[in-house]
């Protein structure tokens, strides 16, 4: 493989993933991976399964899929905020009840990881870190030594993540690259509706470019109030400013927001 599509956290939001879909395989790409989180957020859940199967996307498993997969009581996300918790438990108890025990034997199965070969890289695929699945690691308050610690630990030229819900690329010398792919699910705090995700290329070295994907966002919140999913949500989606997971967010991180 030479070239690679890779995006996180559709969250339900199955005319997003399509729309990315249709992109990469207009950009010829060679493969395309999910690094997990397909639940939370959106509406309709099990919408999400014939479009990853049908484009024969290889997942990893995130925290919202070993929950769902496994029966769990929650979803793992990693909070410690009361509000944020109180938004986690709406989310996860509607996706639970609306995805199939087919699709939750399915998510039980994914893989916590996925390695490939792009020509000389050793890429590591997960979903959070190399070390836990449901760990943010912020651009503004992740160490390049950290990140030189995973590169080594884990036997990784390239190590492609998502979870945090905001994109970022770290290149380390001699020929190293932690990439966040980004969000399919929702807007990245910035106050535009689209979203994002990475592709990965051979070009002399590693090549990162990150794609905006637009999408019918308005029919999204349309059916996301028509499933009585928070009216917290359905703003973030028509406004693209987050209204909720706000306190885990670094104060760097939180500046570029509205709330």
């Amino acid at each position: 493989m030479k070239r690679i599509a890779v995006f996180g956290g559709i969250y339900n939001n199955y005319l997003a993933l399509e729309a990315a879909l249709h992109d990469a395989h207009r950009r010829d790409v060679d493969a395309i991976f999910c690094l997990g989180d397909l639940g939370a957020f959106g509406p309709h859940p099990d919408r999400v399964f014939p479009l990853l199967g049908g484009h024969q996307v290889r997942c990893v498993q995130g925290n919202y899929d070993n929950s769902v997969g496994n029966g769990l009581a929650d979803c793992q996300c990693g909070y410690t905020d009361p509000r944020d918790n109180h938004f986690a438990r709406l989310s996860y108890a509607y996706t639970f009840a609306n995805t199939s025990q087919a699709n939750r034997a399915w998510l039980r199965g994914l893989p916590p990881q996925l390695r490939v070969q792009l020509g000389q890289y050793r890429v590591l695929m997960c979903h959070g870190s190399p070390r836990r699945t449901n760990e943010f690691l912020w651009e503004s308050t992740t160490s390049s030594a950290f990140l030189e610690h995973l590169f080594d630990s884990h036997q990784a030229d390239v190590i492609l993540a998502t979870h945090t819900g905001i994109k970022w690329h770290r290149a380390l010398a001699p020929d190293r690259h932690f990439v966040n792919v980004g969000v399919l699910g929702r807007p990245e705090n910035d106050g535009r509706t689209n979203v994002w995700y990475a592709i990965i290329s051979l070009s002399g070295g590693i090549s990162v470019e990150f794609v905006p994907v637009d999408y019918d966002h308005e029919r999204l919140a349309a059916e996301m109030r028509a499933e009585n999913l928070p009216a917290e949500f359905v703003e973030t989606v028509l406004t693209g400013w987050w209204t909720t997971c706000l306190e885990v967010l670094p104060a760097k991180e939180r500046k570029r927001g509205r709330h």
